[in-house]
């Protein structure tokens, strides 16, 4: 009998217990979610375009850099990559850019000047950045028709000089 009461007074005080503290809870005010402010100013940057691979990358003759421009709180990468190989990239994975309806990012034809004076052609393309300082997928299709999974990010944006239109 000692025990069944002992048994019992537990289950209240645990009862008990669990009762205030769901009380208390309530009683509380929950935090606001925080409103996410963009990751910089409206404006145009230069800014560090890194990539898990030898193949897809900035064109040398820009230093591993794009221009980041921020328009209502947007960010778009423009990059020059090293050639014209790459012919389509997708902002996702792989399998996302062979979906029904998805939208490849088109490339533009860039003249590069190198420092022995040659020039070259290669495709540029305008990437949007999610955020900056963290990697993200970006998918790319090249010459052969074959879709490959990438990771990008981009870092370091430091203002530009833009002369006024």
């Amino acid at each position: 009998m000692k025990r069944w009461i002992a048994v019992a007074l537990t289950v209240l005080c645990l009862l008990t217990l669990a009762a205030c503290g769901s009380a208390a809870d309530s009683g509380e005010k929950t935090a606001e979610p925080a409103v996410e402010e963009p990751a910089l100013p409206d404006g145009v940057y230069s800014a560090v375009f890194t990539t898990d691979s030898t193949m897809f990358h900035a064109n040398e003759t820009k230093d591993g850099k794009g221009v980041l421009t921020v328009e209502n709180g947007q960010m778009t990468l423009h990059v020059v990559l090293a050639s014209t190989s790459i012919v389509n990239l997708y902002p996702g994975t792989a399998e996302e850019a062979q979906a029904e309806g998805a939208v490849l990012l088109e490339p533009t034809l860039e003249e590069v000047k190198y420092s022995d004076g040659t020039t070259d052609e290669a495709n540029a393309f305008d990437i949007p950045v999610p955020y900056l300082d963290k990697d993200f997928p970006c998918a790319l299709i090249g010459k052969k028709g074959v879709w490959y999974d990438h990771m990008v990010s981009v870092s370091d944006p430091e203002p530009m000089d833009v002369p006024a239109a």
